[in-house]
């Protein structure tokens, strides 16, 4: 048996999508929503079983990793997560880096020689690594409007990724990777799935319309804070607008925060783009809290420590205010 786990994001599909165009391999799919990370809980393993993770942390996941290996799998895990300590195992195979730079995407394309890099161009947009997406299109030589599509479309799977239930999303992640798998080009997806594409281009843009009137909760020169209310586009919502609040403003961390099911709340953070650390460090100083150093988050933030939460995110950014410098 074969299973292919991957986040439900960009980055997850867009790697899987890669590995299976080159290596074309019938597996059992294990996704779920973005925040979704501990997969490896879903299932069982026998002895000799196959298993491909891609774009989840293998700190979140390394007890029942250790499982896996000792009960005789072969696992080769990508990712772009802080990983904590990677087992020593002859069944296990890891390509993790975890520079600012990159994705999972990315490594996979590096991986197989750069055999489909378009979808690494798409997933480093969805991942709101642009300078990384535009650097590997200029090799490309793609013109500006297969660029601009590109961009969408990362950006349109990302956001499909958010929501506190599969309820929340447009389209359940391993659906979406079934109408995209076999496709070499994103391009060519999109040309022959118009529908798809047009249905998460008006959720997002009618998401992101709510989002934009949302003013911030807290904010001074070197954080924001964002509260959006209890429904459905704001969660799904969420991640993509803590980008699109990055981007527009460089020199500041923002937070994004949504209600979750458990009458808590759920938190994405974005470190400034001029100044890409913390974000992991802010967050896993909270239980259910992790990600990489440029964008991270906590899954249950109970209401008591809103405030908690809110202090060290703007002790911690502005102490490294002034290291950042304005374009």
């Amino acid at each position: 048996m074969h299973f292919d786990v991957f986040n439900g994001d960009a980055d997850g599909i867009c790697a899987l999508l890669q590995l299976r165009l080159a290596r074309p391999q019938a597996a059992q799919l294990v996704t779920g929503i973005k925040r979704d990370i501990q997969l490896l809980d879903k299932f069982t393993v026998n002895p000799g079983d196959q298993v491909t993770v891609l774009d989840i942390s293998l700190q979140q996941n390394s007890a029942r990793l250790i499982e896996f290996l000792n009960q005789g799998a072969h696992i080769f895990y990508v990712d772009h997560h802080q990983p904590g300590d990677i087992p020593n195992h002859p069944h296990l195979t890891t390509l993790i880096d975890t520079d600012n730079e990159t994705c999972t995407s990315l490594l996979v394309n590096h991986y197989l020689n750069g055999k489909y890099p378009l979808w690494a161009v798409t997933a480093a947009f969805g991942d709101n690594l642009n300078h990384s997406a535009e650097q590997l299109a200029a090799i490309l030589k793609l013109r500006a409007t297969e660029l601009e599509i590109l961009k969408n479309l990362g950006i349109y799977l990302n956001y499909n990724a958010y929501g506190s239930c599969l309820a929340d999303l447009h389209f359940a992640p391993d659906k979406l990777y079934q109408n995209m798998t076999g496709f070499e080009s994103p391009l060519a997806f999109i040309s022959d799935n118009p529908e798809l594409f047009m249905q998460l281009k008006q959720g997002y843009e009618e998401d992101m319309s709510c989002a934009l009137h949302i003013t911030p909760e807290y904010q001074n020169s070197a954080i924001a804070v964002f509260m959006l209310p209890d429904t459905a586009w704001a969660r799904r919502v969420n991640g993509v607008f803590g980008n699109s609040l990055a981007n527009l403003h460089p020199t500041r961390a923002h937070a994004v925060i949504t209600h979750n099911q458990q009458g808590d709340y759920q938190v994405s953070v974005r470190a400034p783009l001029l100044n890409k650390t913390g974000a992991d460090e802010v967050c896993s100083a909270f239980a259910s809290g992790g990600g990489r150093k440029a964008a991270a988050g906590i899954n249950h933030l109970p209401c008591a420590q809103l405030t908690v939460f809110i202090k060290k995110f703007d002790d911690f950014y502005s102490c490294t205010a002034a290291t950042i410098k304005p374009y």
